[in-house]
């Protein structure tokens, strides 16, 4: 992998959270506190940006490519079904992104909610403009504008529906996945030696993954450690 030499400090770790998600779901959360045990601050950005209800694409990139700091900054994302999705069309962008951890990414999101919703609810969701749906971070039913399906098909017809991604990149994906199916990150990987797959007997959200992601991620991830960080994790402290 073609990492940068670590710094002091080294880049920072952003986690991009799920559609209709927020950022204290369960996988951020878990995360976050695992390497903050190693001395690895964990930013939890939030991508439910302007509000839920108005989701915008666009908004959730400019959030992120705010959160990646200076020009010479450098920065980790770890992406989570549509934050996958995100870090990945903001790394097909951005130099400052130096590799990706996607955790069943929604790879050509477009195509598997109109997979998952049926003809008849996509063609009504177009035409009130609304979807009803979990808010899972709410713990409540909202609506979601059909805009931000506007947007994703624009920017598929732009920069091509797959994420033309350069750098190393770690996919996380669960052969039980129902939400986002693994065929699609089967598709995207096959033929990319920057891209290593492991997929898991496990469901959309992960969640008895856990432990395999964080294993998984740390021995991705050590060329983009501090020098700190680094230190700690080989010498056990």
């Amino acid at each position: 992998m073609n990492a940068p030499p670590p710094t002091p400090s080294g880049p920072r770790w952003l986690y991009l959270h799920g559609f209709a998600s927020g950022p204290l779901s369960a996988k951020g959360v878990w995360l976050d506190a695992y390497w903050a045990k190693q001395g690895i601050p964990l930013e939890r950005l939030n991508l439910r940006v302007p509000s839920l209800e108005h989701l915008s694409l666009h908004a959730m990139l400019d959030t992120v490519r705010d959160a990646l700091g200076a020009p010479n900054d450098r920065a980790v994302l770890i992406g989570s079904s549509m934050g996958g999705l995100v870090a990945a069309r903001t790394a097909e962008a951005d130099a400052r992104v130096g590799a990706l951890v996607l955790l069943a990414p929604a790879f050509r999101f477009v195509e598997q909610l109109q997979r998952r919703l049926g003809p008849n609810n996509w063609t009504e969701w177009k035409r009130t403009g609304y979807l009803e749906t979990d808010d899972h971070a709410e713990k409540r039913r909202t609506r979601v504008h059909h805009g931000i399906m506007e947007e994703a098909q624009l920017m598929d017809a732009k920069r091509g529906p797959w994420p033309d991604v350069r750098v190393p990149t770690l996919i996380i994906h669960g052969r039980q996945d129902d939400t986002c199916d693994v065929r699609y990150s089967r598709e995207w990987a096959q033929g990319k030696r920057h891209v290593r797959l492991v997929e898991v007997d496990d469901g959309h959200e992960l969640t008895a993954s856990l432990e395999l992601i964080a294993k998984e991620a740390d021995a991705f991830l050590t060329p983009w450690r501090g020098v700190e960080q680094t230190r700690q994790v080989f010498t056990g402290g």
